[in-house]
């Protein structure tokens, strides 16, 4: 896999989808770069937009490319809004990398999705299983739109020579998640859940599925660090995977989420709602030799996405929040 040193300092660095949970990210890591960041909100500029799009980058001319921006969401969002993850993704997917292209861009970063892997394929995942099955039915819409993406880049730089890169995260969380009560992502839903319970003083909170399924999370600091590594220094057709190269079970996820905010009550797991993919583990050796691991353990991460999601219930910086009162949980109850 070939490298090359690109310097971000001084460059104009476009991150698309600066205001979700990774563009924020990127752009809290970015500020120790010296780069000319630049950002358009969707009222400017829709990103499904093509001419908006082709205007936009003629006139801002970025020279590096963080394509963040995408339509995103938990099991039931995705299986929900099965046209709306494939025609919106897909359309800025398709936009931005063809912009760039046309604009001579230095280079560019798509960002995949672990949930892209076929469902059932060898554990952890490598990134040559791309294709090599089925995908998992409820997130097939926007996994079909993601790999067109990743094609994409892969196409402009074997036609054209462009220095466009792909990585791969796992599960995400942390500041700035989206906590809606039924399209979150797992942790941001059960941080939700166990606040919730314990400020109503509820005694058992419901977790969707049976809790068996195992996943990998990343801390979203830590995803912006190591996308940051890579934009400098590696150039190269394959994937790269971002993770912790560690799972843990939703049963397991539920206890630690509950200790974090300090819920005390029961929780009892809701077989009927959909397990998804049985394991996503990812395999981190591609980006464990280009030099780069996660420092935030998922206890810690976990922590510090709740002091944020109160920071930003209560209007408040999380450093002025009091650490809640972890006290044990009465039991689980499987449904």
């Amino acid at each position: 896999m070939a490298s090359t040193a690109f310097e971000l300092k001084g460059k104009r660095v476009f991150v698309a989808g600066h205001r979700g949970m990774v563009g924020a990210a990127l752009m809290r890591r970015l500020a120790r770069e010296q780069a000319d960041l630049l950002t358009v909100s969707r009222s400017e500029v829709d990103l499904r937009d093509q001419a908006a799009v082709n205007a936009w980058f003629a006139a801002k001319r970025p020279q590096a490319v963080f394509l963040a921006a995408a339509k995103v969401g938990g099991i039931v969002a995705n299986n929900t809004l099965r046209a709306e993850f494939l025609y919106d993704n897909l359309a800025i997917s398709s936009n931005v990398i063809q912009a760039a292209h046309a604009t001579r861009c230095e280079k560019l970063m798509f960002f995949g999705s672990s949930c892209i892997y076929p469902r059932l394929a060898p554990q952890p995942l490598r990134e040559d299983s791309m294709l090599a099955g089925p995908l998992e039915p409820t997130n097939e819409p926007y996994a079909i739109a993601k790999i067109a993406g990743l094609k994409m880049a892969e196409a402009y730089r074997s036609q054209y020579g462009a220095d466009f890169i792909s990585v791969m995260p796992t599960n995400l969380y942390g500041p700035g998640d989206n906590y809606h009560p039924e399209y979150s992502h797992v942790i941001a839903a059960l941080i939700r859940r166990f606040h919730e319970a314990k400020i109503s003083g509820g005694g058992n909170v419901v977790v969707w599925g049976t809790g068996t399924p195992r996943r990998e999370f990343l801390y979203v600091d830590d995803l912006a660090d190591a996308c940051i590594h890579l934009m400098k220094t590696y150039s190269s057709p394959e994937l790269v995977n971002i993770g912790t190269g560690e799972d843990i079970s939703i049963a397991e996820l539920a206890l630690m989420v509950a200790a974090a905010v300090g819920f005390r009550g029961e929780i009892s797991f809701d077989a009927s709602r959909p397990d998804g993919t049985p394991r996503k583990l990812l395999d981190v050796g591609r980006l464990s030799g280009l030099g780069w691991r996660a420092t935030t353990s998922l206890e810690d991460g976990i922590r510090l996405a709740y002091l944020a999601y109160r920071a930003d219930s209560d209007g408040r910086h999380p450093s002025d929040l009091p650490v809640p009162d972890n006290g044990p949980i009465l039991r689980i109850n499987r449904r």
